[in-house]
């Protein structure tokens, strides 16, 4: 068993109390030695410190004394020097903005001081920082030189696991700034992130924290770090920053209101760390060499695969390109081949009609000169003109097995067949204008009741106009039948008669359902037919019938010479390869016409405008009459 000083100590003291001397002290240290034996003992208890204390001159000091041995041994490698400055520097006042770990001299360690090392810290400045301590050193205590205080509230907070994290939470030491994106964060990236993960990975809820690694780390754990940080939950909480504390609410109100006054500024300051890091985890992934490097690999990839996927592509479009291009070329071969059969009909067709023609012509000029030559139609003066345009219309209506069957009755039995011929056709024109005018009236009475309540009847100038119109405007125009009911009351001559497009639908409907339009340009042209005649024979103009409708304009209706569909493509291929820049113009224009002059081909040219404006202002009308 070892006998401690502070024992002896304490038998020398006895000693000195009961005035006996030095020899006397020193035997009875002697035969108390002796007289020990070797036992594991420990003096404990109330009655042993009242005994203790009841002694004359015996303190509290004389009891820690072995202890302080024993606390001073590790205090020296482990804790701050004890500095009495700092301490006397210290408000008792301003103890909430003082830094405990300081106080407590655990500056070394701080958050990762164990409750153990608190506590012994603690205890060795309560050892030498005690107001009975340093009064028993001699020192002299004054009321303004409290600072014990600030040392019990170092205890306080750090003793209290609770209190201990509040204050973590706040650590004034601890930087809170993030590094800046420059040159040497980029070229030290791994110095300078890591240092800083490492520090804020003590707030992490979850352990252990992935590290950062180096530059030959896999992709696997680049990814699961910056997952883990991204998803980063931290434990730090602001309370110890409350600007009030809550239980000093007088009543429950004040309370409420200071605990939701606190637990706002809390949140507010727990968003603004969490936006921290996020800028911190942000920023070390855009400078991150390793996060550039797979991104990198990513793209070639990417860019690799999809050149591959182009060059598949453009395989395929070739191997399509190529079949399309058999496929056109045997299709080509078949539509030459039906061209060139349908070339042989069409000719072969038109050398027929060409034979008719001229035969009709032959018969016509035979039954002339047969007429003529025997003076079949002389009886008076008066009735010259009549004979004569009743040959015309023997020769317009008769076809030519007619005209020879005529020839032959001619021939037989003379004048009297060609009067009663005459008569006939007189008869069958008459018969079929009478017809005319009847279905003409039916189908305005028809198209009267389904208009309900339009009275006016189509005359022949409207219904003239109505084809016209449904020619100009083809199916496909916008607003088709208000454009033709505004084109026939444009150029309708009959005043107070006006067309809605209900009633020009309706009307062409019956137009087409009995091909009336056929019939009535029939008819018009056997009306006509000695009238043709005298121009005919007054211009010595030969007008084509079959001229297409769609080059028919002003010029032709003035009884120029119609321009055909050989003409008119000529002349729009010309205008497109010539534009109004070209030098002599129309003279290039006319070359590529050959039956046309320069003259012509203006001319044309103007009256097809004219026509294209005149239809555009139609369609304008109809849209603002809409």
């Amino acid at each position: 068993m070892r006998i401690s000083s502070s024992l002896i100590k304490l038998l020398k003291t006895m000693c000195e109390k009961e005035n006996t001397d030095h020899q006397i002290c020193s035997e009875t240290e002697h035969v108390f030695l002796s007289n020990l034996s070797r036992r594991v003992v420990e003096c404990v208890g109330p009655a042993f410190l009242s005994f203790w204390q009841s002694q004359p001159g015996i303190t509290s000091d004389i009891l820690c004394l072995e202890e302080e041995e024993d606390v001073e041994d590790t205090a020296s490698t482990v804790f701050d020097e004890d500095d009495v400055s700092f301490l006397r520097s210290l408000d008792p006042k301003l103890w909430k903005h003082q830094d405990h770990y300081a106080v407590l001299g655990l500056s070394k360690l701080r958050h990762k001081a164990t409750d153990e090392d608190i506590k012994r810290a603690y205890r060795i400045k309560v050892l030498h920082h005690h107001p009975d301590k340093r009064k028993a050193k001699g020192e002299e205590i004054r009321r303004e030189d409290d600072y014990f205080t600030c040392i019990t509230k170092a205890w306080e907070v750090l003793g209290n696991p609770r209190n201990r994290r509040s204050f973590d939470s706040v650590d004034p030491l601890f930087d809170d700034e993030i590094p800046s994106n420059n040159e040497h964060s980029k070229s030290n990236f791994y110095a300078v992130f890591g240092k800083v993960f490492e520090d804020n990975a003590r707030w992490s809820e979850r352990q252990p924290v992935p590290k950062p690694g180096g530059a030959n780390s896999t992709r696997e754990h680049v990814e699961k770090f910056y997952s883990f940080w991204y998803n980063f939950e931290s434990w730090r909480e602001y309370s110890y920053l409350d600007e009030e504390e809550k239980e000093k609410g007088q009543a429950r109100e004040e309370r409420r209101w200071i605990d939701k006054q606190n637990k706002a500024a809390r949140a507010r300051r727990k968003k603004d760390e969490m936006t921290r890091i996020r800028s911190l985890v942000d920023l070390a992934y855009d400078l991150d060499p390793r996060v550039q490097k797979f991104k990198q690999d990513d793209k070639d990839r990417k860019l690799a695969a999809k050149q591959a996927k182009k060059e598949a592509a453009r395989a395929r479009v070739e191997e399509e390109e190529r079949k399309v291009r058999e496929a056109e070329e045997a299709a080509r071969k078949v539509r030459e081949e039906m061209e060139a059969e349908e070339k042989a009909k069409q000719d072969a067709i038109k050398a027929e009609r060409d034979a008719q023609r001229r035969a009709l012509k032959k018969e016509k000029t035979a039954l002339r000169k047969l007429v003529k030559a025997n003076n079949y139609y002389v009886i008076e003066d008066n009735e010259t003109v009549k004979h004569m345009a009743g040959l015309e219309k023997i020769c317009e209506c008769l076809g030519v097995e007619d005209l020879a069957a005529l020839m032959k009755f001619l021939s037989l039995h003379g004048r009297d067949t060609y009067l009663k011929a005459m008569q006939d056709v007189e008869q069958r024109i008459e018969k079929e204008r009478h017809e005319l005018m009847d279905k003409t009236k039916r189908q305005n009475g028809n198209a009267s009741e389904r208009g309900k309540g339009c009275a006016a009847p189509w005359k022949q100038e409207q219904l003239q106009l109505l084809i016209k119109a449904v020619n100009i405007f083809p199916a496909g125009t916008n607003q088709r039948w208000e454009v033709v009911a505004n084109f026939i009351n444009q150029h309708n001559t009959e005043t107070g008669v006006t067309r809605s497009a209900k009633e020009v639908l309706a009307k062409a409907k019956d137009l087409q359902s009995s091909d009336y339009s056929r019939n009535l340009l029939k008819t018009a042209a056997n009306e006509k037919a000695y009238d043709n005649f005298e121009k005919v024979q007054k211009s010595n103009v030969d007008i084509n019938a079959t001229t297409s409708q769609r080059f028919d304009g002003p010029a032709e209706q003035q009884g120029g010479t119609p321009w055909t569909a050989k003409e008119q493509q000529l002349l729009e291929q010309a205008l497109k390869s010539y534009p109004a820049s070209t030098p002599d113009r129309w003279d290039r224009i006319a070359e590529c016409v050959p039956s046309r002059s320069k003259k012509e081909c203006l001319k044309r040219f103007r009256d097809l405008a004219e026509m294209v404006k005149a239809k555009k202002a139609a369609q304008a009308a109809a849209q603002k009459g809409k």
